[in-house]
């Protein structure tokens, strides 16, 4: 079988996506059973430049369960530290692992570990794309709605990589999806451009607005994000001033849909793109959201080398 990777969900087909959030709910309900174990005498690396909590611990508990072995690799254990190649690092550890799991701040890096390699390799984040986030954030919209066509979401703030990836999904799964940022803000021309295409022929819709009220109105999902991602702190007062008006509170929760949820892929800066009442309030599930990174990167796992 050919060796199938992970870098984000352009290189994927919606029946595929499709497929692995059902398959993601099925592991969740448990209707697999406990002995389905599909990783037994497999060893997954995860090889991080950036730091992380829920990407981490979510992909060591997944392959555990699934009765494979992690073997955690900072940039720091590795020869990477000292000048060895990307392509001399990916040629041997293809021949100790059956995966490599990959955050990093470069998305060429991804690529170029990608291309060497011999073994599948997923994107854990980079600074274009987090596929992994998008597809729990899809489990955890369908798992809220009963379906994710006809769904709206309003994603608000940085059109960083979260954002990049969450709208493919979305535009994939029928859902409209609307983004509310200022200029210099907007998502990925070629995110963009593909999801609006993509939404032309799955039923749903795509757009970019400056008004983050037009967003907010009406929508199902209210979702946000840091505004300052892991490499641009230099950075940090200028996008505050200018995402300010961006932040998801009580007045935007108001011009929602009755029943909206609120979403964060976490970690959340309390009181700059969210407030506390947010990320407090009974129809936050950023919690339910986190689990859902989980079980769906267990499908996933299951997918490319079960």
């Amino acid at each position: 079988m050919k060796k199938r990777d992970f870098l984000t969900l352009l290189d994927q087909k919606p029946e595929t996506v499709s497929m692995l959030l059902e398959r993601a709910l099925k592991m969740k309900e448990g209707k697999l059973g406990a002995s389905h174990c599909p990783l037994i005498g497999r060893s997954v690396g995860l090889l991080f430049e950036k730091p992380s909590t829920r990407t981490r611990v979510s992909f060591e508990v997944g392959i555990y369960q699934l009765g494979g072995q992690t073997i955690f690799l900072s940039t720091q254990d590795v020869q990477l530290s000292r000048g060895e190649t990307l392509h001399d690092t990916a040629r041997v550890l293809s021949r100790y692992l059956s995966a490599l799991v990959v955050r990093t701040y470069s998305h060429e890096t991804l690529v170029v570990l990608a291309r060497e390699a011999t073994i599948p390799v997923i994107n854990a984040l980079t600074d274009r794309a987090h596929p992994c986030q998008a597809l729990g954030d899809l489990l955890t919209i369908n798992e809220v709605s009963g379906r994710t066509s006809g769904v709206r979401v309003a994603y608000l703030g940085d059109g960083n990589n979260v954002a990049n990836s969450l709208m493919v999904g979305c535009a994939m799964m029928g859902t409209d999806f609307v983004m509310a940022c200022p200029e210099g803000y907007d998502p990925d021309p070629q995110y963009l451009e593909y999801s609006i295409a993509m939404a032309g022929r799955s039923g749903g819709s795509v757009r970019v607005v400056r008004d983050p009220a037009e967003a907010a109105g009406g929508a199902h999902f209210l979702y946000t994000d840091v505004w300052t991602s892991m490499g641009q702190e230099e950075e940090t007062e200028r996008r505050r001033r200018d995402l300010g008006p961006y932040q998801l509170n009580a007045g935007l929760l108001a011009l929602a849909d009755p029943d909206a949820r609120m979403m964060h892929c976490l970690p959340a800066n309390r009181g700059e793109e969210i407030t506390d009442e947010m990320m407090d309030h009974p129809r936050c599930i950023i919690i339910q959201q986190a689990e859902n990174r989980l079980h769906s990167q267990k499908a996933l796992l299951e997918w490319l080398i079960g």
